[in-house]
């Protein structure tokens, strides 16, 4: 018997009520207290609030879903030719555990609007598809469900940007579809409220000689966990991780990552970087396994952080667990502080000092930033970068 959506619902309520709130004394949530969130007596919001004109793409997309405190209001482009209830529909909730997952049981139980997209077989998308989230409000929550399904040989570039006023949660889920052969680019960017919670998970299920390009930059939010988990189920498929977080104040971000190698000839390739400054605290928590059948899998996994101040504090744990021999895989993590030689040399050029340890933070930033495939999207990051650190980052004309 195929349980409806509603029992969907009525299951996950369940099951969030059997797991509660995650707790630092749970190893998957060891380095972040989610508790000023589970104390907030949270409420749905309305979609009347304004939308951000900077964040918008509506003239530059293939397509453009905006979405208010969780609540679908428009779209533009292609996008109803995009959008499909038919197979998406067919798959929502199969893919991402909420059996596991408390907050993707949450999510689950209380489910909102979001994309359900379906690339057919053979397309080639041209341009990006934006989905664009949008909270507003005090003691407002979110739950946007999005689910994309890319078909065979199909290629697109999808971009979630979370954005919003206030001190509001948003707690989302998407879960990624690669067809064989399926070639998808994607991008995450969260820049939401410095007052505000993020909770974000991304599942990629991805079958034979797929390859997907996942990339998460993370400028704004109070607390803001990204949990990714990759499921390589088919024979040949690729996934990179590409990770950026940016942070000051008090701000705390932790990253979690889960890469699955199910069957042979597979490759993970995954670089997360981090710039800390002040008294924030990132987290980079990275997990590949490699499963007694992953024969000739070939995975790479590192981290890379840069701490500006003395009390910013970063936790870095790549881990690989590995259930055959056969494989090259390797892993591994560096914090440090500003290069001196390469701060010397700028300075011999005759750039200030405060200029030039601006250019050696953005040159550490830019590999990662440089990665995203549409330009205007990269243009927002940039700009929302020198938002972020305008005493750190020098002012940089025509970016």
């Amino acid at each position: 018997m195929i349980a409806t959506a509603r029992d969907i619902r009525e299951q996950a309520a369940q099951r969030f009520a059997q797991l509660g709130w995650p707790t630092p004394q749970q190893e998957e949530w060891k380095y972040t207290n989610v508790a000023p969130i589970a104390r907030v007596p949270w409420k749905f919001g309305d979609a009347s609030a304004p939308v951000p004109h900077d964040f918008r793409f509506f003239e530059r997309a293939a397509a453009e879903y905006v979405f208010v405190n969780g609540c679908f209001v428009e779209c533009g482009g292609q996008a109803a030719a995009l959008n499909s209830g038919g197979m998406a529909a067919a798959l929502q909730s199969r893919y991402a555990d909420y059996m596991r997952h408390p907050f993707t049981a949450l999510n689950t139980a209380h489910a909102q609007d979001g994309a359900r997209i379906e690339i057919p077989d053979g397309t080639v998308v041209d341009g990006f598809i934006h989905l664009l989230f949008v909270g507003d409000g005090d003691e407002v929550w979110s739950h946007p469900r999005n689910l994309i399904v890319v078909g065979k040989n199909a290629q697109v570039t999808i971009v979630e940007t979370y954005v919003g006023r206030g001190k509001y949660f948003t707690n989302t889920v998407t879960e990624l579809v690669a067809k064989e052969g399926a070639v998808v680019d994607h991008t995450k960017v969260v820049c939401e409220s410095l007052n505000a919670y993020h909770v974000g998970t991304l599942q990629i299920h991805q079958e034979r000689a797929s390859a997907v390009v996942s990339r998460t930059i993370t400028i704004g939010g109070a607390l803001v966990r990204n949990e990714i988990n990759v499921a390589l189920g088919g024979e040949g498929a690729s996934i990179t991780l590409d990770g950026l977080f940016t942070l000051t104040g008090k701000q705390h971000c932790d990253n979690h990552t889960v890469v699955d190698h199910l069957y042979p000839h597979c490759d993970s390739l995954e670089l997360y970087k981090g710039i800390l400054d002040q008294s924030a605290r990132g987290i980079f928590d990275g997990r590949i396994i490699v499963r007694p059948d992953a024969q000739k899998t070939s995975s790479r996994q590192t981290n890379h952080n840069l701490l500006l101040s003395e009390t910013a504090i970063v936790d870095s744990k790549p881990t690989l667990e590995i259930h055959n021999d056969d494989v090259k895989c390797n892993h591994g993590s560096t914090i440090g502080q500003l290069d001196e030689e390469a701060l010397f040399y700028l300075r011999s050029r005759g750039i200030g000092e405060a200029e030039a340890r601006g250019l050696l933070i953005y040159a550490f930033a830019s590999e990662i930033v440089d990665r995203v495939k549409a330009e205007p999207v990269r243009e927002l990051v940039r700009r929302e970068l020198f938002r972020s650190m305008p005493e750190r980052l020098p002012e940089r004309r025509g970016q």
